[in-house]
C-alpha cells in the first residue's frame, strides 16, 4: 500500500520547527510547537510553547496532539498559551517611551571636567611620569 507524502500528514505542513525537532508521538513526522511536562506529585499535565532546549522527560508535541491532549482521570492540565497575552506594548506604552526620549534628549546633561587620578585604584597603581 502506498501513499502520497500529503495524504499522510492530513494537509499538515511537515516542515521542521526552527529548534529542528518533531512531535514525539509513535508514526507523527511533524514539527513540534508545544512541549508537555507531567508533575506526577499535583498529578498535573503542563502544556506550554516549545522548550528552548529538549529536557528529559518533556514531551514535544505537534500542533495536532497538542490540541487532542488527555490526561488521566483526576489530573489538571495547564495549557501556557504566551500568545493569548499580547506581547506588544500598547500604544500608552510607546507615547510614555517616546516621552521620555523627547524629555532626555531636550534636557542637557551636565559634563563634569574629568581628571586622570593619580595614585591607587583596586589593584592597578598610576605612576606619574618622572622627566
Amino acid at each position: 500500500m502506498t501513499s502520497s507524502p500529503d495524504s499522510s500528514t492530513s494537509g499538515k505542513s511537515e516542515r521542521p520547527s526552527i529548534s529542528g525537532r518533531k512531535c514525539t508521538r509513535p508514526d507523527c513526522g511533524l514539527a513540534a510547537t508545544h512541549t508537555l511536562t507531567y508533575v506526577y506529585s499535583d498529578s498535573t499535565a503542563v502544556l506550554g510553547p516549545l522548550a528552548t532546549f529538549a529536557e528529559p522527560h518533556t514531551y514535544d508535541l505537534c500542533v495536532e496532539h497538542s490540541d487532542r491532549l488527555t490526561v488521566p482521570q483526576g489530573w489538571n492540565v495547564i495549557k501556557h498559551n504566551p500568545d493569548a497575552y499580547s506581547m506588544e506594548p500598547s500604544p500608552e506604552d510607546i507615547l510614555a517611551i517616546a516621552e521620555a526620549v523627547r524629555q532626555t534628549i531636550n534636557s542637557e546633561i551636565p559634563i563634569k571636567p574629568t581628571q586622570p587620578d593619580l595614585g591607587r585604584r583596586g589593584h592597578l597603581r598610576s605612576i606619574p611620569r618622572q622627566e
